[in-house]
Formats: structure tokens, sequence, C-alpha cells
């Protein structure tokens, strides 16, 4: 999974203004390549657990692209990788590029989580 420097850049700087609390958003995903990274709310407001919230609108117009989806969320002071609320929660996700940062480590993270197996994905 490729996440080029100026993304990395955006979803540090996202959770970095969200902090305390998670950061999420989406990933646009051109085959293994992200291209845009689009900042959504974390309706929980929490620094364990997100949902996100993106305008409808936005969403559909994602849809439209053509582009797959990842998401992204922070872990303000916990390493990249998936928690068990991650876990528990993974819902639309599930086997799905699944992406955190982690705000203390300045570290980014790329999952897979599928029927509570949780696989690495390698970034460059």
């Amino acid at each position: 999974m490729v996440i080029p420097a100026e993304i990395r850049e955006q979803i540090a700087e996202h959770a970095r203004e969200e902090a305390p609390n998670e950061a999420c958003g989406l990933l646009l995903m051109d085959g293994d390549t992200a291209v845009e990274y689009v900042p959504a709310t974390n309706t929980a407001a929490s620094p364990y657990r997100f949902a996100l919230f993106l305008d409808p609108g936005r969403w559909a117009d994602i849809g439209d692209t053509g582009f797959d989806q990842a998401v992204v969320h922070s872990h303000p002071s916990s390493p990249p990788r998936p928690s068990r609320t991650d876990v528990e929660n993974i819902g639309l996700w599930q086997s799905k590029p699944y992406v955190i940062y982690s705000v203390r480590e300045d570290s980014l993270g790329a999952w897979t989580i599928a029927d509570g197996s949780i696989q690495a994905l390698e970034l460059e």
C-alpha cells in the first residue's frame, strides 16, 4: 500500500488537530496507491473510538469517482495497530484497508481485519 508523503502529512495534521480525541477520514485509493485524504468528523468525540461521519453528498460524490476507499483513524496515545475496540467495531471496513496513525509515535500502520483476524499491510 502506497501512501505518499503529502497525504501522510495531511493525516498527521488532522490527527494532531483533533487530539486528544481520535480523528478519522477516508483514503481514496487507485489500486494500492492513496490519491486523496478526505477528513471526516468523529461524532464519538472520544480518545478511544471513532464514529466516522462524512456529509452524505460528499460520500456519494466519492462513490462516483470509481476509487476504492480505505478508512483512517488516529490513536492519540497508543501504537498504530488495531485495538480490541477497532476489531470489535470493524463493521463496514471488514477486509478493507484499515489505516491507523499514532500521534504519540508519529507513525502510520495499515491492516486488514476480517472475522477477528488482523493482517498487516506493507506500507510504502
